[in-house]
Order: C-alpha cells, then structure tokens, then sequence
C-alpha cells in the first residue's frame, strides 16, 4: 500500500511539473461562452490499456480525419478529458498523444470531493487550458424541466441493476461501488458538452463487440438509447 500511495504522489509531483497555467471555468456562463466555440472530443477506453498507446492514438487520429470529413466539422476539435491518472500506458496516455499529434487544446472535467476525493488531484493535466467540476455539468442537465441529468442517471441505475443481475446468475460479485458514479461522469460530460457545443464527437479505443462487458465504457450505450447521442456522434475504432 505504502509503495502504491508513493508511485501515486511521484506522479502527481510529475504531473504538477508539466502543467501549463489552467483557466479554471468557475461558472455556467463562463463554461459555455469558452466551449461553445469548439467541437468537443471525448475518447473513451480503459485506464489500465496496456497497449502501446501511439499506436492506438494513430489509428484515432485516422478515423477522427475521416469523420471530421464525411461530417463537415468546420469548428476546432477540443479533446475532453475525465480525470484519468497521468500514466505512460492507457487511456491518459492515449489522448496525450491524440492531442499533442492534432495540435489540439485539452479541457478537464474532474469529480467534486463528495464523490471523490482524490480524483481531482490525481488528474492528468498536461497540457490541459481549461478546467471544471462534474457538478457543473450535472446542474447545466437539470437546469431546465426536463432534468436530463436524473434521466441519465435513472437510466444508468437501471442498466447497472442489469449487469449486476447477469453477475449474480454467474456467482460473480456486484460491480465495484464507484461504477454509477463514473459512469454518471462519462455520460453527463459528453451529453452536456453536445448541449453546449450543439455538436460531439466520442471515439473509442477499441471496436465495440470488444469493449468489456462490465467496464464504465459500456455505459456509452445509455446516452446512445436515450436519444442524446447520436450514431453519426461516435467514432468507432
């Protein structure tokens, strides 16, 4: 454990090291009057990918050219990110090397305290220029009658139910306490970035019948059935 929290602080130390000065959006107005210019860009896959991550970022960058042209995406892509730990393998490293290869700017979004209290501080932010809270984004969701961030996470509720069911068929234990959660902040940052930007563009890391069955990424489905991500939104690997 002691080794764990050490590896953990040497890379947030790292991490401090290779941060540029970070706009942090304090508020509604500001979130939407800095993003609205861009096409935001989310790429979802595991944090513990022990692929080599160039590799997988090339094929992204390939299938995110030919999509940026079939749609017409005339705004500047803006890579999004969800907290993940700065690592030389995985998703963190991943869309390091989409970003850095397509020139793009980088925008954190990060669990408030409540939810966990260490995420935040563990954060990949290199090169990121903007930063909010996840609270944020759920609040622009319910802002408005139709409360579309409990829709998502009724709907997340639900399909959890199901997959700890199939597990409890298999003599598998439940799915890990913080699944919901995580799952909340994948599906409520690309629907509210979509709502903001009126355009998104969520790529994955691998093909879809390969996406593990119990992963956070396999929530992708409930925005897609809800309606609030479309098809021609995802980028498939």
């Amino acid at each position: 454990v002691a080794g764990h929290w050490m590896e953990h602080k040497q890379t947030t130390k790292c991490n401090r090291a290779m941060m540029q000065p970070i706009t942090i959006l304090r508020n509604a107005l500001s979130i939407q009057s800095t993003l609205k210019a861009y096409h935001p860009l989310l790429i979802e896959g595991h944090s513990r990918d022990d692929r080599d991550p160039r590799a997988v970022g090339d094929q992204i960058i390939y299938n995110l050219r030919e999509s940026r042209k079939e749609r017409n995406i005339t705004k500047p892509f803006i890579l999004i990110t969800q907290g993940d730990p700065l690592t030389e393998r995985g998703i963190s490293a991943i869309t390091r090397h989409v970003s850095a290869e397509l020139e793009i700017k980088r925008c954190l979004v990060t669990l408030d305290e409540e939810y966990d209290s260490t995420h935040s501080d563990l954060a990949d932010r290199v090169d990121v220029v903007y930063e909010l809270k996840f609270s944020q984004l759920l609040s622009m969701l319910n802002e408005k009658t139709d409360q579309i961030g409990s829709t998502l996470e009724e709907a997340i509720e639900r399909k959890l139910a199901l997959k700890n069911a199939k597990r409890a068929e298999l003599g598998k234990d439940p799915m890990a306490a913080w699944a919901k959660t995580y799952a909340m902040l994948q599906e409520v940052t690309k629907v509210t970035m979509k709502k903001i930007c009126g355009e998104v563009t969520v790529a994955h890391t691998t093909d879809s019948i390969h996406i593990q069955e119990y992963s956070v990424t396999s929530f992708y489905e409930v925005g897609m059935e809800l309606n609030l991500i479309d098809k021609e939104d995802m980028v498939a690997f």
